[in-house]
């Protein structure tokens, strides 16, 4: 598009999942988009992250069903992992959602344009010397992988962009960083028949879930064969032509043939003429107040907003594709739309989205998933005596005995009040974190949930069984 386009209802710089749920929905309001991507449409969660990691993870479940066939009677084995098939599988699935994606941004009539995008001043944004102008802006430029001073990436030393495209099976892995990106690509490799040892500083895996999930998962890797150190911090990479040693503040050192960099993401803010168009700025991070309105506004009314993995807070997928549809239709209701025809009242702002109500899965094996806040703060809000909690043991759920897995739900409520944290641990438990967060986000009682009927054999059963214990009247249960 040669010249200026004209003036849109909003432009939205970035097009992951933040990005695009905001322009679908404002187009979808009856407002005009511009979305400007310099790469791919669907960021780094569909192309080199959510669904290429997940695609890896349950070809890792089904070569470890494969090995396990024998136990339940079936004749199975795994004789090896085809990589190259893999990948085909995994760039399958992503290619497939890609194009849907595609689709439905053409069939919205939002005008999407490829480049590099930079807020020249407040309410334009310039892509190879075109400007598109908004009355609102929405920022929404996603993350990085991370690295740490003096740790270039590069041969053995790899992060998450490259070992989702690695063509063989590494031998041996340290991986650098016990989040969620790093044990969940250690379980992958693990099942795929690789030594996998994890390098944390701090004293447990998946150090901001309740400390209970931790423990439970670092016996299940334990017992999986993945090697851990917690609690001791890296300090050096020596490569060679044979792999790379790594070595912690403690003087242990690992040998291995890659080093994976897990140690977080971080804010994709650079050379986006934010600053200078008055973004304030945090160590890279976009400062936003709880309507997630950067402060600085634009010539024709409106603001410049941000969502996702740029604003300060939980870096999930699903929280910056909520963010978007909430400023979406925060601008509607600032131009007149409702976002909602069937209310009555006209037009008004929703509710901003609740980071307390916002579920967390990791994906490995087995699977870690949460909502609301662990005992460990619950006690720092309320009070010790305030507090209660209960852990249900998956052995007694009928479901989880079929699939052979262990673990547990683990419940924290306000003592006479509402259930304000849900932790489960164990195989495909992620499916079961949906009802949790209604069940937080809805400030329920054990005694609501109780009372509800959850269908036999599922693991969702356990839901139902935690909560009549907590409420006091356990049936599958020990006294």
């Amino acid at each position: 598009m040669a010249g200026n386009p004209g003036t849109f209802d909003l432009v939205v710089l970035g097009g992951g999942s933040g990005g695009y749920s905001a322009a679908l929905r404002a187009a979808q309001l009856g407002l005009s988009v511009a979305l400007i991507e310099e790469n791919k449409l669907g960021g780094t969660c569909l192309h080199n992250g959510c669904i290429p990691t997940k695609a890896l993870l349950h070809a890792a479940e089904v070569a470890d069903v494969a090995r396990e066939g024998s136990r339940l009677g079936v004749r199975t084995s795994c004789d090896g992992i085809d990589v190259a098939g893999v990948h085909a599988y995994k760039d399958s699935v992503v290619a497939g959602l890609y194009k849907g994606l595609q689709g439905l941004i053409a069939s919205r009539e939002v005008t999407f344009v490829t480049g590099h995008g930079t807020l020249v001043s407040p309410g334009v944004v310039e892509v190879d010397g075109v400007r598109y102008a908004g009355r609102h802006v929405v920022l929404a430029t996603g993350s990085y992988a991370r690295t740490l001073p003096g740790l270039e990436i590069g041969g053995r030393v790899i992060t998450s962009d490259q070992a989702l495209t690695l063509d063989h099976v590494p031998s041996s892995v340290v991986v650098l960083g016990g989040g969620v990106i790093g044990v969940e690509l250690a379980s992958v490799w693990r099942s795929f028949g690789a030594e996998v040892q994890i390098v944390e500083a701090l004293d447990h895996l998946v150090p901001s879930e309740d400390v209970a999930l931790s423990k439970a998962l670092e016996r299940a890797f334990r017992k999986r064969g993945i090697g851990f150190s917690l609690g001791d911090r890296f300090t050096e990479a020596k490569r060679s032509d044979d792999g790379v040693r790594v070595t912690l503040e403690s003087g242990t050192t690992f040998d291995a043939d890659l080093l994976l960099v897990a140690v977080g993401r971080g804010p994709r803010t650079a050379d986006l003429g934010l600053e200078a168009a008055g973004v304030r700025l945090d160590r890279g991070f976009v400062i936003t107040d709880e309507r997630l309105r950067t402060g600085v506004t634009t010539p024709g009314g409106g603001h410049v907003w941000a969502v996702g993995d740029i604003v300060p807070g939980l870096q999930l997928a699903h929280r910056g594709f909520a963010q978007g549809i909430f400023v979406a239709e925060s601008v509607a209701a600032a131009s007149g739309v409702s976002p909602d025809a069937s209310l009555p009242g006209g037009p008004r702002e929703p509710a901003p989205v609740d980071e307390a109500t916002i579920p967390r899965i990791t994906y490995c094996e087995p699977e870690v998933a949460s909502v609301g806040v662990t005992q460990a703060r619950a006690e720092e809000l309320y009070g010790a005596d305030a507090v209660e909690t209960l852990e249900y043991n998956l052995a007694g759920n009928g479901r989880s005995r079929i699939l052979g897995t262990t673990g547990f739900a683990k419940l924290v409520r306000r003592k006479d009040g509402p259930v304000v944290g849900m932790h489960l641990i164990g195989s495909r438990v992620g499916e079961l974190i949906g009802e949790g967060q209604l069940i937080v986000g809805w400030e329920a009682f054990p005694e609501d949930v109780a009372s509800l009927v959850h269908a036999h054999p599922t693991q969702n059963e356990a839901l139902g069984e935690a909560h009549m214990a907590l409420a006091g009247k356990p049936l599958h249960a020990h006294n």
